[in-house]
């Protein structure tokens, strides 16, 4: 298996990290940037251990979710590869997900 991140799924780990940014020390950010990658690593060895995401059970893709801390990770598995397709502070509005 293999990990790919899409550009959406760098721009909302972008984007929820500079949201926070100004309210927390530098090292604070790093450590849950560094959370939020090692926990998709984690799908290296257990790729379908995130729940299905019931906001994108429309599209019929096989999206699923992982949660880190205030953080959601969207995923989908295609044959060998693991496609990370969004990264959002899950204290958002899950309605933007549906577009």
């Amino acid at each position: 298996m293999k990990i790919v991140y899409t550009e959406q799924s760098l721009i909302g780990l972008e984007e929820s990290l500079a949201f926070i940014a100004p309210k927390i020390p530098y090292e604070k950010l790093i450590e849950i940037r560094d959370k939020i990658l090692d926990k998709v690593d984690t799908l290296l060895l257990q790729p379908k251990k995130g729940q299905k995401e019931p906001f994108l059970e429309h599209l019929k893709l096989g999206h699923r979710r992982l949660i880190e801390g205030h953080y959601k990770i969207i995923y989908r598995i295609v044959d060998e590869y693991i496609y990370i397709t969004d990264i959002f502070d899950s204290r958002q509005d899950p309605e933007k997900m549906k577009g």
